[in-house]
C-alpha cells in the first residue's frame, strides 16, 4: 500500500496492484505532459500534470464505485481504468492531438496493448475488458469516459484550482451520492442540481481557461510547429505517446527557420497577434465553417501573398467545440428514465447558447499587423458581408 498527497483530494491511497501501474515508465511519462498544455502562459499557476489528473480521476472512480457497492475487483478494475485512461496523451495533451490522426483514446489502446502495462494488468484482467471500460463501452464505462464521468469531475476541479478560476467548482459529493447502476449509469433526480452545476462550469471553463482567446494564438503555433516536426520526421508521429514536452521543446530547438522561430517566440512569449475574428453565431453558421477547414491552406496562402509573407506565418484557427453530452445524462424520476435536458430547462438553455464563445481566428507576426488590419478577411474566406 502507497499513499500520495494530491492538491485537490488530499491523501490518495494505491494497493500493490495500482502502485506496480503507476511506477511503469508509461505512467510516470505522465509527470512531464501538462494537463493543460501551454496554457500556463496565461495562468502561470497552470502546471499541473496528467500524471496527477489520472490519480485524481482514480480516486474518484473508487470513490464512486464503493457508492455504486460494486464488488472489490470490480473496483480494482474501475480504479486501474482510470489511472491508464489518459496514457496515450501526446505532449502537451490534447494541443498535439490537433496534428495527429489518431486520438489519445486509441493510443492508449495501443500503449497498453503494446507495453509492460498489458503484462501487468492481463495478471488479473483481460486487456479487452479494460480497454473497453477505458472507452466509455457498457454501464462501467460510463464511470471514466460518460456523460458525468470521474474523468470528467477531476479535470474541471484541478483546472480551476490551478487556474485560479472559479468556474470550475463542481460538487462531487452531491454527483456521485446520486448516481446508481440500473442497466447503465444514472442519475438521481435530486442529483440534477449538481449535474447543471457540473455543465454551467464546463460552458464557462471554455472560454475562461479551454478556449482563451491567448492559448488559442499559442496552441495554433505549436501545433503548426509539431506539425512540421512530424512532416520532416523528426519526431514519429506513430510513437508520439513516447515522447513527453521537454522531447518535443528540445527537438525544435535544435532546427532552424520556422521551427526554431516558433519554439523562440514560445520560449519568450513572443506571441503572433490575432487580426481578426468571426464570430460564429446564427448568422454564420459553425457547420458551414467547419467545411471550410479543407481549404484553410489555400487560403493562409492567398494571404500570405497579399502580405508578402512566408506563407506559414499566417495561422487560421477555427475553434473546436464541447460536446456537452451531459444535456443526454439519463435521469431517474418516479421511477421512468428521461434526458437531463428534459428536466432542466437550464439544460435546454445551453444547448442553444454553447457557441456564443466561439470565433473563427486569424494570427500573424506582430509585424504584418498594420498592413493586415488593411485587409477585407472575408473575401478571403469566401463569406458575405
Amino acid at each position: 500500500m502507497k499513499f500520495i498527497r494530491d492538491s485537490v483530494h488530499g491523501n490518495l491511497q494505491l494497493e500493490e496492484f495500482e502502485v506496480r501501474l503507476t511506477d511503469t515508465p508509461e505512467i510516470q511519462r505522465l509527470r512531464r505532459i501538462k494537463q493543460l498544455g501551454f496554457t500556463y502562459l496565461v495562468y502561470p499557476g497552470a502546471n499541473h500534470s496528467r500524471f496527477e489528473h489520472s490519480i485524481g480521476t482514480m480516486y474518484l472512480a473508487s470513490r464512486l464505485s464503493r457508492n455504486l457497492q460494486l464488488d472489490d475487483d470490480t473496483q480494482t478494475l474501475i480504479r486501474s481504468c482510470a489511472i491508464l485512461h489518459d496514457a496515450g496523451h501526446g505532449p502537451f495533451s490534447h494541443v498535439s492531438e490537433g496534428v495527429l490522426d489518431s486520438s489519445h483514446e486509441e493510443l492508449t489502446s495501443k500503449l497498453i496493448k503494446e507495453s509492460q502495462l498489458g503484462d501487468i494488468l492481463s495478471e488479473k484482467f483481460s486487456i479487452k475488458e479494460i480497454l473497453k471500460v477505458i472507452n466509455g463501452e457498457g454501464p462501467l464505462g460510463q464511470i471514466i469516459s460518460g456523460e458525468l464521468d470521474v474523468d470528467r469531475m477531476d479535470y474541471l476541479l484541478r483546472d480551476s484550482y490551478y487556474t485560479g478560476v472559479a468556474y470550475g467548482v463542481i460538487d462531487v459529493e452531491r454527483l456521485i451520492y446520486n448516481m446508481k447502476l440500473d442497466g447503465g449509469l444514472l442519475l438521481r433526480s435530486k442529483g440534477v442540481q449538481a449535474a447543471e452545476s457540473m455543465l454551467l462550469a464546463r460552458y464557462f471553463m471554455y472560454p475562461s481557461v479551454y478556449q482563451h482567446h491567448t492559448t488559442r494564438i499559442v496552441n495554433s503555433m505549436f501545433r503548426r510547429c509539431l506539425k512540421k516536426l512530424l512532416d520532416k520526421k523528426i519526431v514519429n508521429a506513430n510513437e508520439i505517446y513516447k515522447y513527453d514536452d521537454a522531447d518535443i521543446i528540445s527537438a525544435a530547438r535544435s532546427q532552424k527557420g520556422y521551427i526554431y522561430d516558433i519554439i523562440k517566440r514560445l520560449d519568450t512569449r513572443q506571441l503572433y497577434k490575432r487580426v481578426y475574428s468571426l464570430k460564429l453565431d446564427e448568422t454564420i453558421h459553425p457547420e458551414s465553417v467547419f467545411q471550410m477547414g479543407l481549404k484553410i491552406t489555400q487560403i493562409e496562402e492567398e494571404i500570405a501573398d497579399e502580405l508578402g509573407a512566408h506563407k506559414d506565418c499566417i495561422l487560421i484557427d477555427i475553434p473546436e467545440y464541447p460536446s456537452f453530452h451531459e444535456m443526454s445524462t439519463p435521469v431517474s424520476v418516479n421511477g421512468d428514465t428521461v434526458k437531463l435536458g428534459d428536466v432542466s430547462n437550464l439544460v435546454r438553455a445551453l444547448k442553444d447558447a454553447r457557441f456564443n464563445h466561439a470565433d473563427l481566428c486569424i494570427y500573424l507576426p506582430e509585424e504584418y499587423a498594420d498592413q493586415a488590419n488593411k485587409l477585407n478577411f472575408r473575401d478571403f474566406l469566401d463569406i458575405p458581408d
